[in-house]
C-alpha cells in the first residue's frame, strides 16, 4: 500500500507538491493541512456550514524506536498513514503534522456524534497489529477533535481547541476520543491554574499533612494514624487531593510532592508512641519506580523514623499498569520492614488474584461495602468472606469508612477488628493528634486505675 502514497515522477518535479508533503509517508504536511484548512473556511465564509478537523496522537510510540529500531518506527508510521488514508470517508484529508501525530480534515462531519463516530472508526482501525516482519506490534491512539466555527474560524485557532480536546484524551488515559467544547476548555485552564498554585504550594511547603486515626473497634484503642494531604490555596481556597494528587501525577511533579508528604508525616509520626504506626499512600507512578525504595529509606533515615513502623498503602490500580516492577517494589520495601497495605480492596478487577501474586501484609476494605452492610445483606456476605480469606492468608484488615456505631457494631460481628472513619475521627492536623494519644493515655490510665481499685 505504501506506493499509493508516494508521489508520481511529475510531482517529484514540482517543488510546490514537494514543500507540502511528508517524506516518510507520502501524506501531506502540516503546511498542505494548513491550505485545506483556509481554503475550505474560505468556501463556507458566507455560509458557514460547519466542518471538522481532528488530531491522532500515537500512544507510546517512543518505546517503539527504543526497543525495535527507528526503521521499524518509520514503517509502522508508514502503515498508520495507508490505514488512514484508506478509511478517510469522502472529501476527507489527512496528514502527518509531527513524529507520531497525524492530523485530517473531515469536511462532512458537521456535529460531535459524528466526529465521535469516525474517531471510534479510526481508533478501531489503528488497534490492528502492526508487521514487522518477525513480529507484530500493538499500539493505540488517542484523539482530538474541532468542529469549525464553533472552536475556532482562523487554522490556528481550531489546531489549538483540537489539541486541547487531544490533551484531554490523554489525560483520561490512553485510546481516548474528545470532541472540543467551551466546557473542557475552562476545565484545562482550570487545571493549569491549579497545576501552577501546586508547584508554589510545594516549594513555598504550604501542603500539609493531617492524621486520620485507625482504632482497635472493639476497645477504641488507638492502632495507628493514616497520613493524608491537605491542600488550601490562597486564591484558590481549598482544593481537594482527588483533583490536586493525580494532577501531580500527570504533569510529572508527583515525586516531589510525596517525598515532601512523608518527611512531614515522618517527622509527626516518629514522636508518637512507638506502638503507633504511620500509614502512607504511594502514588501509581512511584509503584513502577526501581528508585521508589531508596528514596522512601533515605527519607525515613533522616527523619529517624523506623520503617517497621511505616505502612505503604498501593491500590490494585496502580499495580495493573506494571504488575512485575510493581511487585520488585513490594517486595524491596518490605526487605526493610516496611509493611505493605492493598488499599481499597474489591473494588478491582482481579483483587483475588494481586492477593495471591503479591506479599501483601494487610487489606483494607473499601468503603463502598462498609457504606451499605447494616443495610444491604450482599455488602454483608462479601464482608465475611474477606475477612475469612484474609484470615486464611495471614493478612490483617482495616476497614474503612466506618461512620455509624451500627456499622461498627456489625464489622465487630463479623470478625472485623479495625477500623477507620468519621465515627472515629475525621483527618486532623499534627498538634491535634499529639492531643487525641495524650487523651487517650489518659484515659487507659484512668481506666486500668480503676480495675486495680
Amino acid at each position: 500500500m505504501k506506493e499509493q502514497l508516494e508521489l508520481s515522477q511529475a510531482e517529484i518535479a514540482d517543488p510546490n507538491i514537494v514543500a507540502l508533503t511528508d517524506p516518510l509517508t507520502g501524506l501531506g504536511n502540516r503546511r498542505r493541512l494548513m491550505d485545506k484548512v483556509r481554503k475550505l473556511a474560505a468556501e463556507r465564509a458566507d455560509d458557514p456550514a460547519p466542518f471538522t478537523i481532528g488530531i491522532a496522537n500515537v500512544d507510546g510510540f517512543k518505546p517503539i524506536n527504543d526497543l525495535f529500531g527507528h526503521a521499524a518506527g518509520d514503517e509502522i508510521l508508514c502503515q498508520i498513514a495507508h490505514r488512514l488514508h484508506a478509511c478517510l470517508p469522502d472529501g476527507g484529508f489527512v496528514a502527518r503534522i509531527d513524529s507520531d501525530e497525524f492530523a485530517f480534515v473531515l469536511p462532512l462531519i458537521f456535529e460531535k456524534k459524528g466526529a465521535e463516530k469516525i474517531g471510534r472508526m479510526f481508533k478501531e482501525v489503528l488497534s490492528a497489529p502492526y508487521d514487522l516482519g518477525d513480529r507484530n506490534v500493538r499500539l493505540s491512539a488517542s484523539f482530538g477533535f474541532a468542529i469549525y466555527p464553533f472552536a475556532g474560524e482562523q487554522f490556528a485557532e481550531l489546531m489549538k481547541s483540537a489539541d486541547t480536546a487531544l490533551y484531554r484524551s490523554k489525560r483520561r488515559g490512553r485510546s481516548q476520543i474528545t470532541v472540543y467544547s467551551e466546557e473542557i476548555a475552562e476545565e484545562m485552564r482550570r487545571s493549569t491554574e491549579v497545576e501552577q498554585a501546586l508547584r508554589r504550594a510545594i516549594i513555598a511547603d504550604e501542603v500539609a499533612v493531617n492524621f486520620q486515626p485507625i482504632i482497635n473497634i472493639a476497645d477504641g484503642a488507638l492502632l495507628g494514624f493514616e497520613a493524608l494531604a491537605r491542600w488550601t490555596d490562597r486564591d484558590l481556597g481549598f482544593i481537594s487531593p482527588a483533583l490536586f494528587i493525580p494532577l501531580a501525577e500527570e504533569r510529572g511533579f508527583i515525586d516531589s510532592l510525596t517525598d515532601t508528604l512523608l518527611r512531614k508525616a515522618a517527622e509527626t509520626a516518629k514522636n508518637w508512641p512507638s506502638h503507633l504506626f504511620l500509614s502512607f499512600n504511594m502514588s501509581s507512578i512511584q509503584l513502577t519506580d526501581p528508585a521508589t525504595c531508596h528514596n522512601v529509606i533515605a527519607i525515613l533515615n533522616s527523619v529517624g523514623l523506623d520503617p517497621r513502623r511505616v505502612e505503604l498503602e498501593i491500590t490494585e490500580t496502580a499495580m495493573m499498569s506494571d504488575p512485575e516492577a510493581a511487585g520488585e517494589v513490594v517486595n524491596e520495601l518490605r526487605s526493610f520492614g516496611i509493611r505493605v497495605s492493598l488499599d481499597d480492596f474489591g473494588t478491582g478487577q482481579s483483587s483475588l488474584g494481586r492477593l495471591r501474586d503479591f506479599a501483601f501484609d494487610k487489606v483494607k476494605i473499601d468503603r463502598s461495602f462498609v457504606n451499605e452492610i447494616t443495610v444491604d445483606r450482599s455488602s454483608g456476605t462479601i464482608v465475611k468472606a474477606i475477612l475469612a480469606m484474609c484470615e486464611g492468608l495471614d493478612l490483617k484488615v482495616i476497614a474503612e469508612g466506618i461512620e455509624t456505631p451500627e456499622q461498627a457494631a456489625k464489622l465487630l460481628e463479623l470478625g472485623c477488628r479495625a477500623g477507620q472513619g468519621y465515627l472515629f475521627g475525621k483527618a486532623v492536623n499534627a498538634e491535634t493528634t499529639y492531643t487525641l494519644i495524650k487523651l487517650e493515655r489518659e484515659t487507659r490510665s484512668r481506666q486500668e486505675r480503676e480495675l486495680r481499685a
